[in-house]
């Protein structure tokens, strides 16, 4: 037998044994075809087995790329779906091809410094991501059993709340005001402020314009620790399936870390866009209209969001993950039906007015109408027992404030009050970008407890505040390591302290200031 026989009949035998190990059955293919499309929203008949969430290739008349989209609705004999990607060349009688797999996002350490939309598809221009897995976006909350008490702090550089609204890891607090209050100011400060503490951050941006959302990540790239963020990012000109879609899967991103063990920071800006994407969506797909026409799940679409943040107990890693989302006012009504819902939601709120913003009261923080239920418990010592006070001092200042406002006599002890209440929130008036460190926000309100500032020109006390945290920083040595470290002020810390301090206020003021309070004895 020549060589090229042998060659052919090797290569037959190759070829039956692989026909015969091969694995040869019915396969199913579910197939619909699309009853009617608009505004990305379609109708799909002939996928009785497909499930909420469900994705969906939708075929296009052209033979493009399929489109994806994501189940919402189940009526029989249709299903609404939710496209996620652009509808050209997609009419009725398109095919629809069902994928039996839930939505679900690439998950992972390989997302660490990247701008990705609510697929996990990169928009940064960066390289393609090495995926390794993946987890749906929609996943039940921690049991109860599961959750621990949040007792470590989540320190975010303000001092306004640090000190009267402590955030906890592992709690849910809102950021509540009109637009154009710096609520994305606070929540990107506090993203800043984590550059150094071991959280990951995740930034959610639901319907902002892309401008917006640029200026966002340039600071965190500028200011902070980009190598620790992940940036989920729906666009207003995006379909509103993926806008719907991104709080979700930025959620799902963030849990990836808690659940092993490491602590996450969730900021989803915001949820009111959120609502009115999945209000216009809910319509389209001819859900029954509620109150101001929202669905009437829309309470239920939140809470099973928000849910997912917690503290996790010993047994399930340690983890947490904190929620910080934000949602818009409108003339300040928080009895509006959204930020009803989200307060009832959350642990506590941070609600910031207009008139305090336009004053230049910064953060413009109303401390009288925010709380927080749960991160006042994780202060340090040191904070807690200075701050104490201080909310209700800040709030007799400002009753005063608008008594004199009127013209009337008053004596010395109400004018000291006043000039003290004046230096209160001249503190508590912090640049963007400027956040301080627990050690410098103890040594500020050990300052104003001590009485420290009364004597000091209150265009003056900015200064400061400004350069407190260089001057302790090259002479605290000792004292701010101990409070860092222990989170106390001991007797030795404190008169450490109030040294560094009337010499900082005496080498931005002179020796006279230097003499005022009892840091001079």
């Amino acid at each position: 037998m020549s060589t090229l026989a042998r060659s052919v009949e090797r290569r037959l035998d190759e070829a039956a044994r692989r026909v015969e190990n091969l694995a040869s059955g019915p396969v199913l293919d579910m197939l619909g075809r699309v009853e009617s499309i608009g505004d990305d929203v379609a109708m799909v008949s002939g996928l009785p087995q497909a499930r909420l969430n469900e994705l969906l290739l939708f075929e296009r008349a052209n033979g493009g790329q399929a489109v994806t989209a994501m189940v919402l609705a189940l009526d029989p004999g249709l299903i609404g779906c939710a496209l996620l990607g652009a509808a050209q060349g997609i009419g009725a009688g398109a095919r629809v091809r069902g994928t039996g797999s839930v939505a679900s996002v690439p998950v992972g350490r390989m997302l660490l410094g990247r701008v990705v939309n609510a697929l996990g598809i990169p928009l940064d221009g960066g390289p393609g991501l090495a995926v390794k897995g993946f987890e749906p976006v929609e996943k039940p909350a921690p049991n109860i059993v599961d959750r621990d008490y949040v007792s470590q702090a989540l320190q975010t550089g303000l001092t306004v709340i640090d000190a009267m609204l402590a955030l906890g890891r592992g709690q849910r607090e809102l950021i509540i005001g009109d637009r154009e209050t710096g609520k994305t100011a606070i929540a990107i400060d506090t993203i800043i402020n984590q550059r150094d503490s071991g959280v990951i951050c995740v930034y959610c941006a639901v319907g902002q314009k892309m401008s917006s959302v640029t200026q966002v990540i340039e600071a965190v790239r500028r200011y902070g620790a980009p190598e620790r963020c992940i940036f989920v990012v729906a666009a207003s000109d995006d379909p509103p399936g993926l806008q719907w879609l991104a709080p979700y899967a930025a959620c799902t991103m963030a849990e990836y870390f808690s659940e092993r063990g490491g602590d996450a920071l969730l900021v989803i800006d915001d949820l009111t866009s959120h609502a009115v994407i999945y209000r216009q969506l809910s319509l389209l797909l001819r859900n029954p209209p509620g109150r101001e026409a929202y669905p009437g799940d829309i309470f239920y679409i939140h809470s099973r969001l928000l849910e997912r943040a917690a503290k996790l107990n010993h047994e399930r890693g340690g983890g947490s993950l904190t929620a910080l989302p934000i949602a818009a006012t409108e003339e300040g009504n928080l009895s509006a039906y959204i930020p009803t819902n989200l307060i009832s939601i959350t642990d506590g709120q941070i609600v910031l007015e207009p008139r305090l913003f336009q004053e230049g009261q910064k953060p413009a923080i109303n401390v009288g109408k925010s709380v927080s239920r749960v991160g006042g418990k994780t202060q340090a010592p040191a904070m807690r027992k200075l701050a104490e006070n201080l909310r209700l001092e800040y709030a007799q200042f400002l009753e005063l404030e608008i008594f004199t406002r009127f013209g009337g006599m008053v004596d010395d002890r109400t004018r000291r009050v006043i000039e003290h209440g004046r230096r209160i929130r001249a503190v508590l008036t912090q640049p963007q970008y400027s956040g301080l460190a627990m050690p410098y926000q103890v040594a500020l309100l050990l300052a104003l407890d001590e009485g420290m500032l009364d004597s000091l020109p209150l265009e003056k006390v900015s200064e400061f505040r400004h350069s407190l945290a260089q001057w302790l920083g090259e002479k605290g040595g000792a004292p701010v390591e101990r409070i860092k470290s222990t989170g106390k002020l001991d007797d030795a810390a404190r008169t450490a302290l109030l040294r560094l301090l009337a010499d900082c206020i005496a080498h931005l003021d002179g020796s006279a200031a230097a003499s005022a309070g009892p840091a001079a004895n």
